[in-house]
């Protein structure tokens, strides 16, 4: 067909419009006339985006509930520490027990440790306030040991060098046995006694709740006090806490290398208190990069198939660019144009795939108890990567339409 008979008003486009290069508010317009024009291809533009960012969505959500997890089992336990004793050697007069000198040892030679404590266990003592009884571990403790424990004050202080120095009969409790004891809730500067020895309460520390084990109860001494009734200055583990939580295992090898030489021949034990957080937290962090490598390959997938779609539509647009070009639009807003069609699209395609993640996941933490909070990081980074595949993936297209020779377009028909 020669270029005198091009049917022009097959496009019924509005001439006006390309007669000079177009605003804003005019691109944006004739951007949406274009995508209801061919609501096929809008819809399978935007199917591409919504499966990949709700790929990438889902990845991230799922990161986010295994960090809030790990964040709360770990809540649940004391600081993260190494905690280390002697096993008793029967037929042999050595202790299981080890003392101040050893603890002074640890402290002087482990690089990255926060805080270092001892602990003499008493057993169970019987603790009576007035008419309320109850039965509590007693611990016998050295200074820093709330500190190595990561233990907060509810109410009243921690001990102090003057306690230790002093000899003073001061107790701290767990929030348990304050509840337990004294009806209102406020232990702080109350008078107990335990085994029939009286003791004044300081400070009330939040109860740990053993796996698998009900509440007990927890009583704090300072080791003075109690080596001034048993003689003994001796403590039967010592808890270290490293710095950071990442140099924990790295810590513990430090440690199982110092026990060997400062216990020769001894049979000696260690125990990481959160190591099977850890190991889930590793499990977890394996499993997300794996669907990290799943989202980014459905995202990449989205947007060859934006590409191929976007192709398809310059191709099948090809008259009608060279109309516009012909009546006067420039390549930048030609550009621009199909630039932002995609952008749209990938917008629309992004949000309705947050959305509808966000209302499955909801659902699911709801049904399973996981613990779950809507991250605006979450919902920012997925739109932008939808917004940066879905425009990576239409600007060669877009340039190609921009490039166009008006005459040969027109003649494309």
């Amino acid at each position: 067909m020669g270029s005198s008979e091009l049917p022009i008003t097959h496009y019924q486009l509005p001439i006006t419009n390309y007669q000079m290069s177009l605003s804003p508010v005019e691109l944006l317009v004739l951007t949406f006339h274009s995508l209801r024009s061919n609501p096929l291809r809008s819809a399978l533009t935007t199917l591409g985006v919504f499966m990949g960012v709700a790929a990438v969505s889902a990845t991230l959500q799922v990161g986010s509930i295994s960090r809030i997890a790990i964040a709360q089992r770990l809540a649940e336990r004391d600081a993260p520490q190494i905690m280390v004793g002697l096993n008793w050697q029967a037929g042999s007069d050595l202790s299981g027990q080890m003392n101040l000198a050893d603890l002074e040892f640890f402290r002087q030679r482990l690089a990255g440790l926060r805080a270092t404590s001892g602990a003499a266990w008493a057993g169970s003592v019987e603790t009576v306030f007035q008419t309320e009884e109850a039965s509590p571990q007693m611990l016998a403790v050295t200074p820093d040991f709330f500190l190595t424990l990561g233990r907060p004050l509810e109410a009243g202080r921690f001990f102090t060098a003057a306690d230790f120095a002093s000899y003073r009969p001061v107790v701290a409790i767990d929030r348990f046995l304050a509840d337990k004891l004294f009806k209102d809730g406020q232990a702080v500067g109350q008078r107990l006694y335990a085994n029939d020895r009286p003791y004044v309460v300081v400070g009330v520390v939040p109860t740990k709740i053993q796996e698998g084990a009900p509440p007990e109860g927890q009583v704090f001494v300072p080791l003075p006090v109690y080596s001034s009734l048993t003689g003994s200055r001796a403590v039967d583990t010592i808890q270290l806490r490293p710095r950071r939580i990442e140099d924990l295992e790295a810590f513990g090898s430090c440690v199982q290398e110092l026990l060997a030489q400062r216990f020769p021949g001894r049979s000696y034990w260690s125990w990481n208190n959160v190591e099977d957080i850890i190991q889930q937290q590793k499990i977890m962090e394996l499993a997300s990069q794996a669907l990290t490598v799943v989202g980014a390959i459905s995202l990449l997938v989205g947007g060859v198939g934006i590409a191929n779609i976007t192709i398809a539509s310059v191709t099948e647009r090809t008259p009608e660019i060279g109309l516009r070009r012909a009546l006067g639009a420039t390549q930048q807003d030609i550009m621009a144009q199909f630039i932002l069609e995609v952008a749209l699209l990938s917008l629309i395609g992004g949000t309705a795939a947050l959305g509808t993640v966000h209302g499955i996941t909801v659902a699911v933490s709801n049904t399973f108890d996981f613990p779950y909070q809507f991250e605006s990081s979450t919902a920012t980074l997925a739109l932008t990567s939808a917004l940066l595949v879905g425009i990576g993936a239409g600007f060669v297209p877009a340039l190609r339409a921009s490039q166009l020779d008006p005459v040969k377009a027109l003649r494309a028909e």
